[in-house]
């Protein structure tokens, strides 16, 4: 191991701008490097350690709005700069699929900003989730790293989108890192079955640490033409320690059970930008005032809409950060100052988290949720001192009056 963490620092030695990171977590030792480009990597990520056997280690995204709060106009920068890396000439339709739980925002925030170029565009956005809706069909697939491996995509029940889906030519996977590639590979082959038209499939990352034999040995492996594009290129090398951290949180799935999770932002497909109501921005900015400061949480799977909420409202004038809760274990230490536990909204009965916020730290928190508005919301709420905001669908958003 320490040889081959010498070969990664060699390997991108002597390129102007390169960043070697040799990070001692309580779970081991991380060595990264990465190769100068559009954003340095201290712009882009830092690191944490992970409560998951299977991988100590975390990328924390400052750019994702998951683990970190991010203002949603750098949120926006990314997606477009990510959108503009794609093939002028992918042949639609273009399915787009984001990775559940941490990619969802950003891959339909890519998607909304390549719809942006061309809004005539034939194209399609879904993400993976671990939650049923309804009785639709499921694609499963493994992620075989994460504390809760089993994923799920559903295909869309509305029969035009479906059409689509069947149809299409080309699929963009939109993952925050690739690390092995492994699950872009799986979910692929799955979706081929389904989409036998595919010829062409398209990478999309934040960042790319597979590094450059790894990345090429991965694009030969989906048996159609592949392309790929990133924020940030490197490598890595995880030694890992003696800490043990406990056993990762078991999955709960009962393929008969519908955890409350809507089918209007992206299980079931959407094939447009996703708009909230315009009385909902404006009410809330009447309530804000100057220098206050403005946290827009999504909650688990549901992120993008928080985002948009929070793009609105800074196009306004408001000083305003968007990040989301997750079911992920993060230990604090490094990158992750702080940690607030509570119950998981969708009804598995696993801890919930929500990462780097503190109560009184904002004036305003405005909890962004598409599950009904149970116990657990209301106990989120009264630990942040925050406002809970319930997305029936696109276009009706009803706020909870908090006990």
């Amino acid at each position: 191991m320490e040889r081959l963490a010498e070969n990664l620092a060699v390997a991108f030695a002597g390129q102007d701008g390169d960043n070697l990171r040799v990070v001692d977590l309580p779970t081991g030792k991380l060595t990264v490097s990465a190769r100068a480009g559009a954003y340095p990597l201290d712009a882009l990520v830092g690191f944490a350690a992970r409560a998951n056997a299977k991988r100590g280690f975390l990328f924390v995204s400052k750019v994702l709005g998951k683990h970190w709060p991010v203002r949603p106009s750098a949120m926006r920068g990314l997606h477009q700069s990510l959108a503009r890396g794609l093939p002028l000439d992918l042949p639609g339709p273009v399915l787009f699929i984001a990775m559940a739980e941490t990619a969802i925002g950003l891959g339909q925030g890519v998607f909304e900003a390549w719809l942006d170029e061309d809004s005539g565009r034939a194209a399609l956005f879904l993400h993976t989730t671990r939650y049923r809706v309804g009785d639709a069909p499921l694609i499963e697939f493994e992620e075989a790293h994460s504390h809760a491996p089993r994923q799920f995509l559903h295909m869309p029940d509305d029969p035009a989108l479906a059409a689509k889906f069947a149809q299409a030519r080309s699929i963009v996977l939109v993952d925050d890192e690739a690390s092995t590639g492994n699950t872009f590979v799986n979910l692929a082959a799955a979706c081929r079955a389904v989409a036998p038209a595919i010829e062409h499939v398209h990478l999309v990352t934040i960042t790319n640490f597979m590094g450059e034999q790894g990345t090429s040995q991965l694009l030969g492996r989906f048996g159609v033409p592949v392309t790929h594009n990133a924020a940030l290129e490197g490598a890595f090398v995880f030694e890992a320690g003696q800490l043990d951290t406990g056993a990762a949180p078991a999955q709960r799935y009962d393929a008969s059970a519908d955890r409350g999770a809507s089918a209007a932002f992206g299980r079931l497909a959407v094939d447009h930008a996703l708009a909230l109501p315009p009385s909902l921005v404006a009410g809330l900015l009447d309530q804000v005032q100057p220098g206050q400061r403005v946290l827009v949480l999504g909650t688990g799977e549901f992120m993008h809409p928080a985002y948009l909420l929070g793009r609105a409202l800074e196009e306004m004038g408001a000083d305003v950060v968007v990040q989301s809760t997750t079911r992920s274990p993060i230990l604090v230490w490094g990158a992750v100052a702080s940690a607030v536990t509570f119950p998981d909204n969708y009804g598995e009965g696993v801890a919930n988290f929500i990462y780097n916020v503190a109560p009184g730290q904002y004036d305003h928190v405005l909890v962004c949720h598409e599950t009904p508005p149970t116990a657990a919301l209301h106990e989120l709420a009264g630990k942040l001192g925050a406002r809970l905001f319930h997305f029936k669908s696109e276009k009706l958003v009803e706020e909870i009056p908090v006990r």
